[in-house]
């Protein structure tokens, strides 16, 4: 399983949206991992901030949110849902520049001594809705302390001592979990604050919603969009040369990017306000379309590509299991394939049983992209041929539909791992006993990896002790549990940069501290248009 000419269609020339043609295309990297290395005189320079500036700034920083947080009590007083006096009265005006200057001292002392602005910030009037990306970050709070604009937040930051006070001074808009209906009136709320006329502040939105590595933008979520009210996109940059800024799903931990972040002598950032994107009526109408051409424009901006990775992908690739996805992974593409052919992951696992006992009676006999497409029970078409190109190594025009069944079911179920090899296993093994040899068990192993080329001789040899030539998956599971790390030792041992997901989250909530509110029963997001881009 490969990524063969997985590259972007050519666009007609006519489309109003080329660029994004051009610039789609999986990322080089996994946007959800960021590998840090200090070197030896980087350490030496973490170790003496330490001892010396870190507990002073550390010290300073939560003096300004103890200093700040009486004016964000005395100024959120009252009720959160009234609209706010025009124009402002002097004292809040005095007290939303004292917070300004506090919050940017507490900035100032981590060590962002100049914040670079580009652009002009557009009125509340012209733009009520701030869509801000990449976000790769809680330093990303910075733009929204620097103008004070209201976000999307989780209901129950409201309650955390002092932090919650000064997040309800912003006047954020709250998205509760354990309201059903809450995403509904979250958007609702957004589009009356956004047809205001400039009389609420501006909401900032982080519309990839979770934290990414900023090598590309990824999927846009439409909350932000269906309001469908003119939208400002703001970039951020941080041209570090060690970039202890970004904090992604694997890699260093929040409080080890702080302690980092606070032990440099300078941080550099820079947001970038470009100008204001009005939405035609096609895309009011469709605000996946609406976010995706806003993508593209700030994927231009920042000089990046987009693909169409999702969070859901990011969960993909963090899963536990004892087979641990590599950074270079074709799952993830395959994934957003089959979320783009519309084959739900619910019902998908649901029917794994019938799609394997379709392939194991094909056996080894290769198909083309007809019986490919009946057998998957979709229509031919650009997306489905490029899923097919994972699979046909060869260029031949036939794939094994075994390979699809097992990468159907490692998406279906990331962290269960040995089911996934049960499977595979019944539909390669031998009609006699079920057992499986050293090229069949590659070509699980790969597949389940969504890698080209893999080397198992080591691992099978482990396994058959017997020297049979041969294994059932009895003894493939008994090896598993003996050696639960078997992957580590037998697969990648060399392989230091192989991305392993020790740092799995507990739980499927995206980080960063801008909540998403797309409704999940929107048709936003679920088919995008291509019209105006492909």
């Amino acid at each position: 399983m490969r990524l063969r000419g997985c590259g972007p269609r050519a666009a007609p020339a006519s489309s109003a949206g080329a660029g994004d043609a051009r610039l789609l295309a999986p990322p080089g990297r996994n946007p959800f991992v960021h590998e840090l290395r200090l070197s030896a005189l980087q350490k030496a320079q973490v170790a003496l901030m330490t001892l010396t500036l870190f507990p002073v700034r550390l010290l300073v920083a939560a003096a300004m949110m103890l200093l700040a947080w009486p004016l964000a009590l005395v100024a959120s007083l009252g009720s959160a849902e009234k609209e706010p006096e025009q124009p402002l009265a002097l004292w809040r005006k005095v007290v939303d520049f004292l917070l300004k200057a506090i919050m940017r001292t507490m900035w100032f002392a981590g060590g962002f001594h100049w914040v670079a602005v580009k652009g002009r910030q557009a009125l509340p009037a012209e733009a009520a809705i701030l869509t801000l990306a990449p976000h790769s970050s809680y330093f990303d709070a910075i733009p929204v302390t620097m103008t004070m604009s209201s976000i999307v937040m989780k209901a129950e930051s409201r309650d955390i001592p002092i932090w919650g006070t000064l997040i309800r001074y912003i006047r954020p808009v709250f998205v509760s979990r354990s309201d059903q209906d809450s995403r509904r009136k979250t958007v609702e709320e957004i589009k009356r604050r956004a047809q205001s006329n400039g009389k609420w502040p501006q909401i900032m939105i982080f519309p990839e919603g979770t934290c990414t590595n900023r090598t590309c933008l990824i999927t846009f979520k439409p909350g932000a969009f269906i309001p469908g009210a003119p939208v400002q996109p703001v970039v951020l940059r941080y041209p570090n040369k060690l970039d202890t800024i970004t904090w992604t799903w694997q890699g260093p931990g929040a409080l080890e990017i702080l302690w980092l972040t606070l032990c440099q002598f300078h941080n550099q950032v820079e947001i970038e306000f470009l100008p204001v994107y009005s939405p035609s009526e096609e895309e009011k109408r469709n605000p996946a379309l609406y976010a995706s051409n806003v993508r593209r424009v700030m994927a231009e901006a920042l000089g990046v590509s987009v693909t169409d990775y999702t969070f859901e992908d990011c969960q993909l690739a963090l899963a536990e299991g004892q087979l641990r996805l590599p950074a270079d992974t074709c799952l993830l593409e395959f994934a957003r394939l089959v979320r783009g052919l519309g084959l739900k992951p619910e019902k998908l696992e649901k029917d794994l049983d019938r799609y394997s006992a379709g392939a194991r009676v094909k056996g080894g006999e290769k198909v083309g992209i007809s019986e490919f497409a009946a057998f998957l029970e979709v229509p031919v078409s650009e997306l489905l041929e490029d899923m097919f190109s994972l699979f046909d190594e060869s260029g031949r025009g036939k794939v094994d539909l075994r390979e699809c069944v097992v990468a159907l079911s490692v998406v279906c179920r990331p962290a269960r791992t040995l089911d996934t090899i049960q499977l595979a296993f019944r539909m390669y093994g031998a009609q006699e006993d079920g057992t499986v040899g050293e090229s069949d068990l590659s070509c699980i192993l790969k597949t389940a990896l969504g890698v080209a080329e893999l080397t198992v001789t080591d691992l099978f040899r482990a396994i058959d002790e017997e020297e049979k030539g041969k294994i059932t998956f009895g003894d493939f599971h008994r090896f598993a549990e003996l050696y639960p790390d078997f992957a580590e030792e037998y697969l990648y041992p060399e392989q230091a940069h192989f991305e392993s997901c020790a740092k799995t989250p507990p739980a499927p909530i995206p980080n960063g501290f801008c909540a998403d509110f797309s409704p999940e029963n929107s048709d936003a997001g679920k088919k995008p248009a291509r019209k105006k881009l492909d």
